[in-house]
């Protein structure tokens, strides 16, 4: 669904569950001032167009014991279609890769990597990582902390 066929109140419902997805759909409609059935189809419409990919659970990533986030900044040797469809296939089966970003600049890719701990990264790098085919560089950089970390896209 284009931007433009969203009006201010698909924009509520959307801030509205982003910041709890677990909302009931009674609470949902007085919050964006409907009544609970236009509200529901709305939400309904909402997800079935596509706006709205799913709900999830944000789970707190110490509670598991997962203390570090690297940032890994990967150059491939080529970047022909083939190369970069294997590294992405590749980097898509890691479950320690929580991110992936295609870049322009200094690398071709950007990855977040959750870990619990710098030798459970070792590992990763060594075993998992570097050998996918085709990589000439890796760089990495350790996150102290988070400063911000939003999962709400910024709605209206």
């Amino acid at each position: 669904m284009p931007i433009k066929e969203l009006d201010a109140i698909d924009m509520r419902i959307l801030q509205q569950l982003q910041l709890d997805g677990r909302v009931t759909n009674a609470e949902l409609a007085e919050r964006v001032h409907l009544s609970a059935s236009p509200c529901l189809r709305r939400v309904k419409h909402l997800e079935s167009s596509g706006v709205i990919r799913g709900y999830v659970a944000l789970v707190e990533p110490a509670a598991l014991g997962l203390a570090v986030t690297a940032f890994v900044r990967v150059r491939l040797s080529q970047q022909d279609d083939r190369h970069l469809a294997m590294f992405e296939e590749t980097v898509a089966s890691l479950p320690e890769v929580m991110e992936c970003y295609l870049m322009t600049g200094e690398s071709d890719y950007q990855l977040r990597v959750l870990v619990g701990s710098l030798a459970e990264f070792e590992d990763f790098l060594r075993k998992k990582l570097t050998p996918i085919p085709g990589i000439s560089e890796v760089t990495t950089s350790f996150a102290l902390r988070p400063v911000v970390y939003r999962t709400a896209l910024p709605v209206g």
